[in-house]
């Protein structure tokens, strides 16, 4: 059973997770281009690739594994969130948003990776 990840809500919003992160690292240190800036953007990335690598998988016992894994990148990335808001990187506004904005999508997956199991 294979889902269109492109219609997948929980898959755009991984998608703007991305371009968010891309927009927010643009404005870290240049000493973190190499570290937290290039970790933050790997992660946001894996967010949707598993969503969508894990879409053409035969069974929905196959593609919760990869809901897994983009959940997992979902937790570091908001580590990493709490990391470069703690070394002055962001606004607490910004930080507040982006916080809600990662549980919101955390939450999602968790949500839709259990309606796989029924």
């Amino acid at each position: 059973m294979t889902h269109n990840f492109r219609k997948l809500k929980v898959w755009n919003e991984g998608i703007s997770l991305v371009n968010v992160t891309y927009r927010m690292t643009k404005n870290f240190p240049d000493i973190e281009k190499f570290n937290l800036t290039s970790q933050m953007i790997r992660c946001a990335v894996s967010i949707p690739s598993n969503i969508a690598e894990g879409s053409s998988k035969g069974t929905n016992k196959h593609f919760g594994k990869f809901l897994e894994i983009s959940l997992g990148s979902a937790f570091e990335w908001e580590t990493q969130l709490i990391i470069a808001f703690n070394q002055g990187y962001l606004t607490d506004e910004k930080f507040k948003n982006l916080e809600q904005r990662i549980r919101q999508l955390q939450k999602m997956t968790s949500g839709f990776q259990g309606g796989l199991d029924k």
